[in-house]
């Protein structure tokens, strides 16, 4: 699929315009998709920049467009989509899906039942070093997976709600769970996972969080995350070992990318909650393209509402074990 040629034109509706909202612009944009916009606070300036329409609220924007985006907070997902897919629209919705593994199933089964995609916005699958990763455990470059292991550390997000885990989660379901999601995805499914989180006495907001996913295919996966204070560097990382061989990548490193003083200066300069893609095909973009043509011709989605429902229930798991101190079946 070429970003160079977009599907029929789309009415997209935007609900929420926080910081997620102007990384899936441009992917819109590219698409000459018509946009509308509806939010309790900046949607006015979010309109201004993306020339969009702005409605009162969810009801009028949901009469007027074809498609809903949400990139509204956590807690708020599940009602937005039940509210878009029960008005005949198709759904992108950032992850999680939902706080708890039920609610995000019943997401799932509730598009299904009505016709509908829902779209989980698991955008790391759409990062080029992470697809080729995936080509590489399916063609059997590595053999069969054996040790896995995913790091992302980043500043925290400047929005109270994502220090308060009833909220958002926490640093697994709102971080780590796009590490989660790699983890099934490239080594099957799991059976049990344990959990383990330290937070910076100093700060409370500074966190380390550990959890590891045993795999019905035998298979173990590390995944740590960090949330660091304000000027933390977003970076990422893997490191995948089969019985064949080695896969290994780290954002700080990449050897095919050169920065000059410039370029360095305004990477440094980033708010450290996303990760820069100026240096390669937008992943965003590359989601919302395959979402929109999903919708206008059809195809397949190399994410689906069920994935995005998984992601949540394993996640839920390793708060369960953050919570009791032992390994949750899952």
């Amino acid at each position: 699929m070429s970003l160079q040629d977009p599907p029929t034109a789309l009415r997209v509706g935007i609900v929420g315009t926080g910081g997620i909202s102007r990384a899936h612009l441009p992917g819109w944009q590219a698409l000459g998709a018509e946009l509308h916009c509806t939010s309790p606070e900046g949607a006015e300036a979010f309109a201004a920049e993306a020339g969009a329409r702005v409605h009162p609220d969810l009801d009028a924007l949901l009469a007027a467009v074809d498609v809903v985006d949400v990139c509204t907070p956590t807690p708020s997902h599940p009602g937005i989509v039940r509210a878009a897919l029960d008005a005949g629209k198709d759904v992108l919705c950032e992850k999680p899906l939902a706080l708890t593994g039920e609610e995000a199933r019943g997401l799932a089964r509730h598009a299904e039942n009505v016709g509908r995609l829902l779209f989980p916005a698991h955008v790391v699958r759409y990062f080029p070093q992470y697809a080729a990763a995936k080509r590489a455990v399916d063609t059997g470059a590595i053999g069969t997976p054996a040790v896995l292991r995913f790091e992302r550390t980043g500043a925290l997000p400047d929005r109270d709600w994502y220090a308060d885990e009833e909220r958002s989660g926490g640093i697994v379901m709102d971080q780590m769970i796009h590490d989660i999601d790699q983890a099934l995805w490239l080594a099957g499914d799991a059976e049990s996972v344990h959990a383990r989180q330290q937070v910076a006495a100093s700060d409370p907001t500074v966190r380390t969080a550990h959890v590891v996913l045993t795999h019905r295919s035998g298979a173990l996966s590390h995944c740590r995350g960090f949330w660091g204070p304000e000027g933390t560097r977003f970076r990422y990382t893997f490191d995948l070992a089969g019985d064949r061989g080695r896969l290994r990548y780290d954002s700080a490193g990449d050897a095919g990318i050169t920065f000059d003083d410039v370029a360095s200066a305004r990477q440094a300069s980033g708010d450290g909650f996303l990760p820069d893609v100026s240096t390669m095909e937008d992943p965003y973009a590359a989601e919302i393209a395959e979402f929109a043509r999903a919708v206008t011709v059809g195809g397949t989605t190399r994410v689906e509402a069920a994935d995005g429902a998984r992601a949540v229930e394993v996640s839920r798991a390793a708060l369960d074990s953050l919570r009791t101190g032992r390994s949750i079946p899952c």
